[in-house]
């Protein structure tokens, strides 16, 4: 019997952890990438090419979207389509860190499917279906139910508590972070922080597989302007991300200044 989107992602997403584990991060070749798009690495591209091989090989009417591809746009036009980041964290892993991750994710007309977030270093393998519950290690996974900003643990970058990207006083959030901004989400999904906020215009390889994990957790997603998360754009840059339980989300949302005035 065929394979489902989320059993291919799953040993798609086992396949790159052995080849991303073979390179020790500060080793690996690494260098810039034009305009200011960070550091790759040799891993990063060897992961690459076997998930664009194996993925576009097992579903060719796919579109395929992936940090470390040429994107021709054509994949607009699919009506599902792979969002791939090979290795989320890629400063992290060249630092020798164990906080890194494959993100792998299905979209079908702008939402989400099927999606993995596997971090090889630490043995987390966080994955969802739409409608069928989300899953760390193949155990159930929910998110939490905090509703109040004050007080609340929120995976969140220093700068986003400037006072300019907010309506009064920064809210007094409980703050941590994590290089990947898949696992934080992933995180959110399994309850161990109540919310991440990111404010910067955000690729969706970064956190398309997230989305869908911390949904079937019971949490919620929003960008900064608190509309939904849609994939698969022509621009794939989303403004922003919000992460969790509905309530406290949107209440993240309301004490934002609006996108316009923060600039």
């Amino acid at each position: 019997m065929p394979e489902t989107d989320l059993e291919l992602l799953i040993a798609a997403a086992q396949r790159a952890g052995d080849i991303a584990t073979r390179y020790n991060g500060p080793d690996a070749k690494a260098w810039h990438k034009p305009e200011g798009a960070g550091p790759v690495t040799e891993a990063d591209l060897a992961v690459n090419e076997m998930l664009e091989d194996t993925l576009r090989a097992a579903r060719p009417d796919y579109g395929w979207l992936s940090e470390e591809s040429l994107d021709e746009g054509d994949r607009v036009h699919a009506e599902k389509t792979f969002i791939i980041d090979p290795i989320d964290g890629t400063r992290s892993f060249i630092e020798g860190s164990d906080t890194w991750a494959h993100a792998l994710a299905i979209a079908e007309r702008g939402v989400v499917t099927a999606a993995v977030v596997f971090l090889p270093r630490r043995d987390k393998l966080y994955s969802a279906a739409q409608g069928q519950g989300a899953f760390l290690n193949g155990a159930s996974i929910t998110s939490g139910a905090r509703e109040d900003m004050a007080g609340a643990k929120v995976l969140v970058a220093r700068p986003v508590m400037d006072a300019a990207h907010w309506q009064g006083t920064p809210p007094a959030f409980e703050r941590g972070y994590r290089p990947s901004l898949a696992y934080r989400t992933a995180l959110v999904a399994e309850g161990r922080f109540d919310a991440m906020v990111t404010l910067r215009p955000t690729w969706e390889w970064d956190v398309a597989a997230g989305d869908l994990i911390i949904r079937e957790a019971g949490a919620s997603t929003a960008d900064r302007n608190g509309a939904p998360l849609r994939f698969n754009n022509p621009d794939p840059r989303l403004a922003g991300v919000i992460a969790a339980p509905k309530a406290l989300k949107d209440q993240i949302c309301a004490a934002l200044t609006p996108a316009h005035a923060a600039r």
